[in-house]
Formats: structure tokens, C-alpha cells, sequence
């Protein structure tokens, strides 16, 4: 009997930003929304998520990761400047976003989201734009006026930068208590 397995393909956080992540995390505590905050070992940029993934087909997943990724140089990416989708008037996700290596996190979307369509996969409509998710808003109040007032004290913020070296193809299980993220397989940039 075939299973599926809830599957993605990320670039994992350096500690050091998980770290400083954290700590904005708590700063932004101080509003008092109601916030799904990101546990710092779940902290991740996602580059493709697939949904649900037959298991016989993951092992054809993680080869074609394996080989978009192959070509492409490692990198560091920049970790900068808090905000929130859609935006600060209703935000439902707060973020941080990314400043230097963004083109090379884009290309390797791209390669990724290219080698995925051959194996059924959609491309995504939008350009990929890396953001790491702190939090996902639960629900609307008084509270989120003073949650977006923190979140555009912080665009700026200067989290630090993490090599990107590899990527990550993840199972992730959803809890009532979060997600639990596996890897699945490991892809070194500039590997075979």
C-alpha cells in the first residue's frame, strides 16, 4: 500500500541565526498576539514545498535535488529585516527576510523548481523571494497593532548571515504541539 509523506526541500539556519532569530522572536512576544511562534530547530528557508509525496517517488524527489543543485557554487546568504505577509495592517505571517546572496537563494529556487516540474511537480507562479517565518498569526485583536509597531522597529534588523552548502529535502509531520521536521536527504551544492 503506497503511503505519502508531507514533504518540502529547504536550506536549514546556521545556529547563530537561530539564535538571533530567537531573539527577535521574544522581542516580538512582548505584544501579547496570538502568534504560532517557530521553534528555533524548525527554523529553515523553503525552497519548494510539494505537499503530499507518494514514498515511492521520494527517492526520484531527492535525486532530482540532488541534481539541480550539483552546479550551483556555495554561498552565503544574508539574514535581514523583519515584516509580515500580506503586510503590517493584517499580517497573518511575520518574517525575516534576506539582503545579500537573495539572486544566488533565487537561481537555486529556480533550478530546484525546473528539475521538480519534470517529475509532475507545478512551478510556482510567483518569483521566489527567501524569507525565514518566525510566526504565523492565530488571531486578530488589539494586540496585533502593537505587533506590527515592533515588527517596523525591526525592518532592518541585522540577523547575520548563514552559508547556504546544501539542501535539504524534509518530511514534516504536523502535531498539535507543531510540526516535527526529518531530513530526508542532504544535497551538497556543487556535489554530484
Amino acid at each position: 500500500m503506497t503511503q505519502t509523506i508531507r514533504t518540502f526541500v529547504a536550506v536549514e539556519m546556521d545556529p547563530a541565526i537561530r539564535k538571533g532569530a530567537q531573539g527577535l522572536i521574544e522581542k516580538f512576544r512582548a505584544a501579547g498576539a496570538e502568534v504560532s511562534w517557530t521553534a528555533p530547530e524548525n527554523m529553515h528557508l523553503t525552497l519548494k514545498f510539494l505537499g503530499d509525496v507518494s514514498d515511492a517517488d521520494v527517492p526520484g524527489v531527492c535525486e532530482a535535488v540532488r541534481g539541480a543543485v550539483a552546479g550551483v557554487a556555495p554561498f552565503d546568504l544574508e539574514i535581514r529585516g523583519a515584516g509580515a505577509f500580506p503586510n503590517l495592517s493584517r499580517p497573518r505571517v511575520i518574517w525575516l527576510g534576506s539582503a545579500e546572496g537573495d539572486e544566488p537563494m533565487a537561481d537555486l529556487a529556480d533550478r530546484i523548481d525546473t528539475a521538480l516540474k519534470k517529475l509532475g511537480f507545478a512551478r510556482e507562479a510567483r518569483r521566489f523571494h527567501a524569507h525565514l517565518t518566525l510566526g504565523r498569526v492565530r488571531r486578530g485583536g488589539p494586540a496585533i497593532s502593537a505587533l506590527a509597531s515592533l515588527v517596523q522597529e525591526h525592518a532592518d534588523a541585522q540577523i547575520g548571515r548563514t552559508p547556504v552548502d546544501e539542501v535539504v529535502v524534509f518530511s514534516s509531520q504536523l502535531k498539535p504541539t507543531g510540526a516535527i521536521y526529518e531530513a530526508l536527504d542532504r544535497a551538497e551544492l556543487g556535489g554530484a
